[in-house]
Order: structure tokens, then C-alpha cells, then sequence
């Protein structure tokens, strides 16, 4: 007998948001439909039959504030609504009903929009915790001399900067490639 269960722990960035989409899709065309992901990016799936799926994420903050019309303008174009995580809104639609290129961004003009929202939503409080903690923290233990906390401040500030650094990047390769 066979489980009709399965649980994978997978991480993706804030910027991922692509290949946790083709993730998803890969594992509903190999037969396992996603259900849901809980903490810690634990993903959740159940057996199903082998189908191409495309699977959407979206980020809108003002959408899961008005939950109800948010969910069902995507269920009027034929998306199914699974579930909300981190600000991310996760919907389906199998392929046959989808076309070869459809999905919930139309366009580079609205994908970039999304990125802003993940921008707006997702980095900005990340920059208001280093410049206001993360920083002063490192500063005041450097000098009072604390050589363990001091080390793991500038681990934090390093992991900090490289999100930064790499959203920044994917973001302006992006919206200069939409300006052209």
C-alpha cells in the first residue's frame, strides 16, 4: 500500500517566488497535488493523478485584507484558491484551462507591481530591523568588547546584506529589462 500523503521541507526566498511555482507544478504532473505549507516551509501534498498544473503565487496584502472579493475575482477566472502564507496567496488551475501562458500576472508591468508589494510588504520591515536594531546592537557590543555577540551580530548583518543584495539585484535586472 502506498502513502497518500507526502510532506517535503523546501525553503524559497522572498524573491523565489518563480520557482516555487514550477516546484509545485513539477510535483502535481508527478502526482502529488499540494494541499497546503505550514511553518518553517513545510510543504504538504496528497496523492492524486498526474496532471499539468499551473500553480500561481501572489502577493497582496490589500487582497487577504479583503479576502472574500480578492478570492473570488481569481475564482471568476477559473483559479483555485489553496491558501494564504507569508503574504503570499497560493491558487491553481490546470493547464487545460489555463492555455500554454496564462497566469495571474498578464504582463512585466504587473509582475513588477507584485515585486513592489514584496518590496513594500517584505523588505522594508527587514531594513527598519537592521538600521534600528541590528546595527546599534553590533556598534555597542563591538565596543563594550563582547567578542561572541559581537560575532553573531556581524553574522546577521552578513546574511542581512546578502538578502538585501540579492533582492536588489533580481529586482533591478527585472524592472530594467520591463523599462526597455
Amino acid at each position: 500500500m502506498s502513502k497518500e500523503t507526502r510532506t517535503e521541507i523546501r525553503f524559497f526566498n522572498i524573491m523565489q517566488y518563480e520557482k516555487e511555482q514550477e516546484y509545485l507544478s513539477r510535483m502535481h504532473k508527478s502526482g502529488w497535488k499540494f494541499t497546503g505549507i505550514s511553518a518553517l516551509c513545510v510543504f504538504h501534498f496528497e496523492r492524486c493523478e498526474p496532471e499539468e498544473v499551473v500553480y500561481q503565487l501572489d502577493y497582496n496584502q490589500e487582497g487577504v485584507a479583503h479576502k472574500e472579493e480578492y478570492v473570488r475575482m481569481f475564482e471568476d477566472c477559473g483559479w483555485e484558491y489553496i491558501q494564504d502564507y507569508m503574504g503570499y496567496s497560493y491558487f491553481r488551475k490546470p493547464m487545460s484551462e489555463a492555455g500554454e501562458e496564462e497566469g495571474i500576472f498578464c504582463d512585466d508591468e504587473s509582475r513588477l507591481e507584485m515585486m513592489n508589494r514584496v518590496f513594500r510588504g517584505r523588505l522594508t520591515p527587514l531594513i527598519v530591523i537592521f538600521i534600528c536594531i541590528l546595527l546599534p546592537q553590533f556598534v555597542s557590543n563591538s565596543l563594550n568588547h563582547h567578542p561572541v555577540i559581537s560575532v553573531i551580530f556581524a553574522i546577521l548583518i552578513i546574511l542581512y546584506l546578502g538578502i538585501f543584495a540579492a533582492f536588489a539585484s533580481h529586482y533591478l535586472a527585472f524592472r530594467r529589462n520591463v523599462k526597455k
